[in-house]
């Protein structure tokens, strides 16, 4: 049965993937993938998380909070069968990672955790956020429970702090969600 919630979540993956549509131009200098990548403000329905660095992750209505590593703030987009749909981690920066080194340092935590075809698909340096710079890298990977996902991470260096937010997808929902996934990173603020 579908909810007034999922019905409100799927008008914003529309209106939203018609908006990504029509700006993705505006990244000029990024190639393809990242080329969606540019500041702006989120809607004024979006909600925000803070975390104690003071980085705030903004998420659109229908998604909702979840549970995380502490210090960070996480939203999730489910479907009517309560499988991700989409995923968003803001975080602090919690080790050596740098701007200049996060596309090889990206991909190796993934591996780590024991993730097999790990790919890294787009890499781009200098985007422009709201407070700050970031390096992004687009990879995709294969948990180790066979999940596949399509993640977009970025490293902003801000006036306040330096922050890692993430988004990501599975593939089958990359297309109507990853405009979603990069407003809300578009949006970050630390």
């Amino acid at each position: 049965m579908e909810t007034a919630t999922n019905r409100l979540a799927a008008g914003c993956l529309t209106g939203l993937a018609l908006a990504a549509g029509s700006c993705g131009a505006s990244g000029a200098g990024r190639a393809g993938a990242l080329a969606a990548l540019h500041a702006s403000a989120p809607p004024a329905n979006w909600a925000v998380a803070r975390i104690g660095a003071g980085a705030a992750l903004y998420y659109p209505p229908g998604w909702r909070l979840a549970a995380g590593d502490a210090g960070t703030a996480t939203a999730v987009l489910t479907d009517a069968r309560r499988q991700l749909v989409g995923y968003l981690n803001l975080t602090p920066r919690q080790g050596s990672e740098t701007l200049s080194d996060w596309a090889s340092f990206r991909v190796a935590p993934n591996v780590a955790e024991g993730d097999r075809d790990v790919k890294r698909e787009a890499v781009a340096y200098g985007v422009g956020f709201r407070t700050g710079t970031a390096t992004c890298v687009r990879d995709s990977y294969t948990t180790v429970s066979r999940a596949r996902f399509i993640e977009l991470a970025c490293i902003v260096r801000g006036t306040r702090a330096t922050s890692v937010i993430v988004g990501a997808a599975p593939p089958r929902a990359w297309a109507l969600t990853s405009p979603l996934l990069y407003r809300a990173i578009s949006a970050v603020v630390t």
